[in-house]
This record gives C-alpha cells, sequence and structure tokens, in this order.
C-alpha cells in the first residue's frame, strides 16, 4: 500500500475506530496534554500507544465481544479489554491525530499461560491476537499497546515499548529468559475491524472461552497471577 492511498482513506472514522466520538476525543486529548501542539507525529503516536497500553487494563476475561462493544469509544468508556478491543482504541486515537492506521490479526503460541485460561483456550495457541499497524515517517510500523505495565510485572513479562520506528510486535522471552510468545499464522492487516472473521474465528477456535455468544468467561488475570498460574 501505499502512503498516498493510506493517507487518504486511512484516517476515517469507521463503525468500531470511532474517533469523531466525544469519548475518544477526550482520551487524545489526556494522553498529548491537549492538542498536541508542538509535538511531532511520532511524539504524538507514541504518547498515545502509552496511554492505550497502560492506561486501559488488559483483560481476557468478562470481555464484550458485541459490535457495539469493539467501538473504541465503548472500550475507553469500559476502561478495560484484551488485544482485540486495545487495538481497536490505539488504530482510532491515532487516526484522529492524523496518523494512517490499520489493525493486524495473527494467531500466537503463548508459552506463559494460566492453567484456568490454558483449559478455556483449549492449548496455548491464541487465534487473532491482534495488534496495530500505523503508518510514521514514510513507513509502516506495527504497535502493540496491549500488555500494560502493571500486568507485565505480575507475570514477570518485560513491558513493549514503541519508539514510532521500528515494529514493537515480538514478546520472545519473560523477564526469566524463557520463551513467551511466537507469531504462527497472519491473517493480515485491515482497514477496518472484519467482525465476523475475528468474533466468529475467536468463537470457533476457543468455544470455551464464551460464556455467551458476545462474552467471554468471568475471571480475573490478576487473580490467576496471583495464584500462582503463571501468565
Amino acid at each position: 500500500m501505499t502512503a498516498q492511498k493510506a493517507d487518504r482513506h486511512l484516517l476515517d472514522t469507521t463503525e468500531f475506530l470511532d474517533h469523531d466520538n466525544e469519548i475518544v476525543r477526550d482520551f487524545v486529548r489526556k494522553a498529548l496534554r491537549g492538542d498536541g501542539e508542538g509535538m511531532s507525529e511520532v511524539e504524538r503516536a507514541c504518547a498515545l500507544y502509552y496511554a492505550v497500553r497502560d492506561g486501559i487494563h488488559y483483560e481476557v476475561y468478562g470481555a464484550d465481544l458485541s459490535r457495539d462493544g469493539l467501538k473504541a469509544s465503548s472500550t475507553i468508556k469500559r476502561g478495560m479489554g484484551f488485544c482485540v478491543h486495545k487495538s481497536i482504541v490505539y488504530a482510532a486515537a491515532v487516526r484522529s491525530v492524523g496518523v494512517p492506521s490499520r489493525i493486524y490479526y495473527g494467531d500466537v503460541r503463548n508459552h506463559l499461560t494460566s492453567p484456568r485460561l490454558e483449559e478455556l483456550i483449549g492449548g496455548n495457541v491464541f487465534t487473532f491476537h491482534s495488534l496495530t499497524t500505523v503508518f510514521l515517517e514514510g513507513k509502516w510500523v506495527r504497535a502493540t499497546p496491549v500488555f500494560n505495565k502493571m500486568l507485565c510485572k505480575l507475570y514477570k513479562i518485560k513491558p513493549l515499548d514503541f519508539d514510532g520506528r521500528g515494529d514493537s510486535m515480538y514478546h520472545p522471552y519473560d523477564e526469566d529468559g524463557r520463551q513467551h510468545m511466537e507469531f504462527l499464522r497472519s491473517h493480515g492487516d485491515f482497514d477496518d475491524v472484519p467482525y465476523d472473521l475475528v468474533v466468529g474465528g475467536l468463537r470457533d477456535a476457543h468455544p470455551r472461552l464464551f460464556a455467551t455468544p458476545e462474552t467471554t468467561a468471568r475471571g480475573s488475570l490478576i487473580a490467576d497471577a496471583t495464584a500462582g498460574g503463571g501468565a
């Protein structure tokens, strides 16, 4: 995809990337401490990355996967979500400040999941892990503002940083040198959320994770960690 094409249509508001919503606008203003005047494009993208990474709690349990629940504004209002939700928030936030974005999905193997979550997932392969692809300084880079610093500390995982110039997507090892995550299959980049593909794919691959067709089982990753289950 060319920069010219990206600049034209990958700033749009969509059903899920609803950056025209005042909730999203307020989130962006707080992250940039105003309108970001005097900040470069990369600096704004990085500030928003950390606002999403650490300002929205990462939680797989009790997640709302309805169409309304996946909107950026809904996740910000709720203050929590997992990779699918947080990547949408970041994609919407950067579009609001003029940075083209897309959403990437891939299947990953997580070697450090808790026993309960592994049982619900049906193993250690997670389908449709999500991150965001952003266009900065003439090139596409991948950003994963997903696992917040506090949760990473509990699970002894190094939090992913982002400098706006290189990809931030791999958690290859935890703080003890154990293998953590590897990408197995790419589903590609999308201009907007392919709702039926992603949510339907998650339901098909991980049926026990769902309490209802649109919500995941109740629980807490923090409780899993403090119970000694690992991540």
